[in-house]
């Protein structure tokens, strides 16, 4: 049997991946006007160092980066065998602070590894970057040990931190996109009508995990007039004959996201039905091939927009057109109007066009593409051609 993207064990992540990682970070934030970066448990700090804390409590982890100074990462001293154990802990001196005492204070020393004043407005005088799943508690903490510094959240003064993948990073999201298709291939077999909308679901995710994803964040199965609901939660409403059924499923495979949607009708669908679906099935095509090095992220959406506006259904697209992928399910690049950032090789993220017509039914299809130098290249091979259900 071949080996396919699915089945094959990732590449493991490494010590240098992971020291790459942190000093790249450390330039941006310079470049962008910060002093330095801190991040607690989330993404950001699985993808910078590798370490994801197996609980996450109110007990303070951190992880410092500030120019001409090695990475530093706070933890409680309970938690210290498992930071030493993460991928990138090689890369990274770690502290440790034991209850009792004042964690804040210990973060403060790290930021003023110098000696430097307790009044200093971030290091050097800039503000410092903060990841957006910081507790309201620990930078509350921040404030009141360093008094006048001032922070920025990540995904506005680093939106594109994540956003251009390694080769290895490309090879999870194509085999997380890879079990994401063979679910929806064995969804098709599935029988839709009679069942609720919950029960679709639940093969989803049934299918998901049995494809190899570890977690599994949204099941949307928009039935007859749900469908025109973009983000409907899957609910106890029965599916009939005739019904449009939008799916769109995702998680994460080796800590890395799937996202697809297929429309499909149970039984045959109306002559009104197959014209609205071919109009999104043109605009995603169009989208896609839009993708350029170069070409800013507006550009992607305006040319889904304009194929659905032309059809005379612009009304009914209610959505930006995609948004990135990558150790989060949704992250930056957005491929919206006013995002003038260009595409750049090694972003990954949706293109998803839609119509929604209220009441009626809704039409949703979305791939992960990645950009290359030559243009897009999908990560999603199932047919766009609507499938018909029973």
């Amino acid at each position: 049997m071949s080996e396919t993207p699915m089945s094959r064990t990732p590449v493991a992540f490494t010590e240098q991946d992971h020291a790459d990682r942190m000093a790249r970070a450390t330039r941006d934030a310079a470049a962008a006007g910060l002093s330095g970066l801190l991040v607690t448990p989330g993404p950001d700090l699985v993808w910078l160092c590798g370490y994801r804390p197996t609980a996450v409590t109110e007990r303070l982890t951190l992880l410092v980066l500030i120019p001409e100074s090695e990475p530093r990462l706070l933890v409680p001293a309970l938690e210290r065998p498992e930071a030493e154990a993460a991928p990138g802990a090689g890369a990274l001196r770690l502290s440790e602070w034991r209850d009792g005492q004042d964690p804040y204070a210990a973060a403060a020393g790290l930021l003023r590894p110098g000696g430097l004043p307790h009044s200093l407005k971030g290091v050097g005088g800039a503000p410092i970057g903060i990841s957006d799943s910081t507790w309201a508690l620990h930078l509350l903490g921040l404030q009141e040990a360093l008094p006048l510094t001032t922070y920025r959240a990540l995904t506005t003064s680093l939106p594109m931190l994540r956003a251009v993948k390694d080769d290895h990073e490309l090879a999870r999201l194509a085999a997380a996109g890879a079990a994401a298709d063979a679910t929806y291939e064995a969804i098709l077999s599935v029988r839709f009508a009679g069942r609720r909308e919950a029960d679709v679901a639940a093969d989803l995710a049934h299918l998901l995990r049995r494809h190899g994803h570890s977690q599994v964040d949204f099941t949307v199965v928009g039935s007859g007039p749900n469908g025109a609901n973009p983000h409907h939660e899957a609910g106890r409403r029965t599916i009939v004959d005739g019904d449009m059924v939008v799916l769109d499923f995702g998680g994460l495979k080796d800590g890395y996201g799937s996202d697809t949607t297929r429309t499909v009708h149970v039984g045959e669908p109306t002559d009104e039905e197959r014209a609205v679906h071919d109009v999104v099935r043109l605009a995603q095509q169009a989208a896609f091939e839009a993708v350029q090095p170069g070409v800013p992220c507006e550009e992607i959406d305006r040319v889904a927009r304009m194929v659905i506006e032309d059809a005379g259904y612009g009304e009914y697209f209610i959505h930006r057109t995609g948004h990135g992928i990558g150790v989060t399910t949704h992250e930056p690049p957005y491929l919206v109007a006013g995002e003038q950032r260009p595409l750049v090789p090694g972003m990954c993220f949706s293109i998803e066009p839609g119509i929604y017509l209220p009441g009626r039914f809704g039409v949703r299809i979305e791939d992960i593409v990645a950009c290359t130098e030559t243009g897009g290249r999908r990560l999603n091979a199932t047919p766009h051609e609507m499938a018909v259900v029973s």
